[in-house]
């Protein structure tokens, strides 16, 4: 079991979870339930995905969360595309985000690709 807290991948996803609850915040009513709902979703998803991971047995199960994650992160990076074309977050602030989401992925693939070789 690790601790999930330490993990620097954890510590980027949750720091870009909490950069998109302050963003959505200002998303039009109407999308309460829809495309803000979605890029939430997705985002915790991948910090809890890491967290539930590392307080499983083994490495292989580590492994498992992690890629859940991973399908997570890809799955924001869609919703967060599609929210800066339908204009609801500035591309500035996009830009950013999409960045901090390509880092979350390339750091789970590492991760996993390290899990992978020591298993």
């Amino acid at each position: 079991m690790r601790d999930f807290k330490k993990l620097h991948v954890w510590q980027k996803a949750h720091q870009m979870t909490l950069m998109i609850y302050h963003l959505t915040a200002d998303f039009p009513a109407s999308e309460l339930y829809g495309l803000r709902s979605q890029i939430r979703r997705s985002s915790t998803s991948i910090g809890a995905n890491i967290a539930e991971g590392c307080g499983r047995n083994g490495r292989k199960e580590l492994t498992r969360f992690l890629n859940i994650a991973m399908g997570s992160a890809s799955e924001l990076e869609y919703h967060l595309l599609l929210a800066n074309d339908l204009e609801f977050i500035p591309h500035d602030k996009y830009a950013i985000l999409n960045a901090q989401v390509i880092e979350v992925k390339r750091m789970l693939a590492g991760f996993i690709k390290t899990l992978k070789a020591d298993g």
